[in-house]
């Protein structure tokens, strides 16, 4: 889980290397805890809005937040930010805030990704996507929003292809460890894991889009959505009905990163 933090851009260096050792210790040990069924808890910091994130972008992400806006089908809103999975009239909302390249958001999707891809299907609840790229300013480099720009492309062919895609991004075969190389940065990276989920293998259309960056400048749209939901503190943060689920922490509540604590969590605040 990753805390959100506005001011970290402005700290000094000496400050941020602090804080970084910090969150590797936390991180280490809280992996260790999720291993044995505990939850994983990380410190990163936020960079708010697009207009932050021009600021410490390279060439070609600059020129993405100034680009066209091309919605993806599938998506509603005026900036085609809003990402809602499901059967339209169920009763129940569950919500989930992420990165790509957030490994406990990864380790979320893992032991709880097809539960709550049943959930779906089933009518338990629909789904609203929210997606961030913070974590490609705080270690650098542009997976996240690439990987972003990516799922567009995949909502654009169907929901259920953005589902398969997203549960293949975070899974332990393809997910790119934090502080490793970049991975989701690579266009052809993405099109080979994409090429494990069979609406999108070997879709000529989608990996244009991939390739020409296509929904670039949706992506950050969708980031800056992300960014102006001030009450989530953490990544991943699962909301069902507007309630935050999971135990609380020191950094607000900690997602539910097993099956039986999911469900759990939901059946108490579900309507029926």
């Amino acid at each position: 889980m990753s805390n959100r933090n506005n001011q970290a851009n402005k700290q000094a260096a000496r400050e941020r290397l602090r804080a970084e050792r910090e969150r590797q210790a936390k991180k280490d040990r809280l992996r260790r805890q999720l291993i044995v069924g505990g939850a994983i808890v990380g410190v990163l910091a936020i960079a708010g809005g697009i207009g932050v994130a021009v600021a410490t972008m390279g060439g070609d992400d600059a020129k993405a937040a100034t680009g066209p806006l091309v919605k993806p089908a599938n998506t509603s809103g005026p900036k085609g930010t809003t990402i809602v999975v499901g059967k339209a009239d169920a009763k129940n909302t569950l919500e989930l805030f992420e990165d790509p390249r957030c490994t406990y958001c990864a380790a979320f999707e893992q032991t709880v990704g097809a539960t709550v891809e049943k959930d779906i299907k089933d009518g338990k609840y629909k789904a609203s996507y929210h997606l961030g790229t913070f974590l490609d300013n705080n270690l650098q480099g542009t997976g996240s929003k690439n990987a972003l720009s990516a799922l567009g492309a995949s909502l654009n062919v169907s929901p259920d292809a953005f589902l398969k895609y997203k549960y293949a991004l975070y899974s332990k075969e393809f997910h790119p460890d934090e502080r490793g190389p970049d991975k989701f940065a690579d266009d052809n990276y993405l099109i080979k894991v994409a090429n494990t989920v069979p609406a999108l293998k070997g879709n000529a259309a989608f990996q244009k889009a991939v390739k020409d960056g296509t929904y670039d400048r949706w992506a950050l749209e969708v980031s800056n959505a992300f960014n102006s939901v001030k009450d989530v503190k953490n990544t991943p943060t699962i909301k069902l009905n507007g309630t935050v689920l999971g135990p609380d922490s020191l950094q607000g509540k900690d997602a539910p990163f097993s099956v039986a604590a999911f469900n759990s969590a939901v059946e108490k605040d579900l309507k029926k």
